[in-house]
């Protein structure tokens, strides 16, 4: 990691603490009324993962699923720099998208990432390029019909990875859980980093695809 990364790593992390430090509320309007403020960022072990999973593959295509205030997409990024690929992240609101655009400009790291807002499997649906790398982490009833909709959408070798599997551990997630594995061509390993995360790699069987 270069200074830039460095410095907007910090800060985000300074805002992370600043918001552990308060009371969770929940403003009004949160999910839809684009009035959330919260980060819900993962942590960076988690985020450091992303980065050594990432750059595993040569020159990949990265896909985010909810980018929120863009912690995770400057793991993933950097990782999409390094190897020669690009990042593609999602999020439902243009406020969020802003900020992440925002930060990653100050880590130098915008020009490997394409931002979009809106329904994000409305956007899976118009990829025309498939995918190495997707990084699951939005509202965790979509969790499933995301899945469905990128999963044709995968390269042989692509690595998926879910957050937030054991904490909260809702039923949505566990039924992710179940689904992912249940996929042809699809092995994953649940394991205890961060809040927890479903990791599941795509190798079809010869032919098959």
């Amino acid at each position: 990691m270069d200074d830039r990364i460095t410095t907007v790593l910090d800060l985000y992390h300074a805002r992370m603490q600043e918001e552990r430090s308060r009371p969770r509320e929940e403003p009004p309007g949160g999910r839809d009324g684009g009035q959330d403020q919260r980060m819900r960022a993962i942590g960076p072990d988690t985020g450091q993962l992303l980065n050594i999973l990432a750059r595993s593959q040569s020159a990949p295509t990265i896909l985010e699923l909810g980018t929120s205030f863009g912690y995770s997409g400057i793991w993933l990024s950097e990782a999409a720099r390094a190897t020669g690929g690009k990042l593609i992240t999602m999020e439902l609101h243009g406020y969020k998208s802003a900020y992440a655009r925002d930060m990653a400009d100050k880590a130098g790291l915008a020009d490997w990432i394409d931002f979009r807002v809106g329904d994000a499997v409305s956007m899976i649906g118009d990829l025309i390029q498939k995918v190495d790398f997707v990084f699951v982490d939005l509202w965790k009833d979509l969790y499933v019909p995301c899945l469905e909709a990128f999963f044709p959408r995968l390269n042989p070798g692509a690595i998926v990875v879910a957050d937030n599997m054991i904490r909260p551990g809702t039923e949505d997630v566990k039924r992710y859980g179940r689904a992912v594995r249940t996929l042809p061509g699809m092995s994953s390993v649940l394991l205890p980093v961060g809040t927890g995360i479903e990791v599941s790699r795509f190798e079809p069987a010869t032919g098959s695809r």
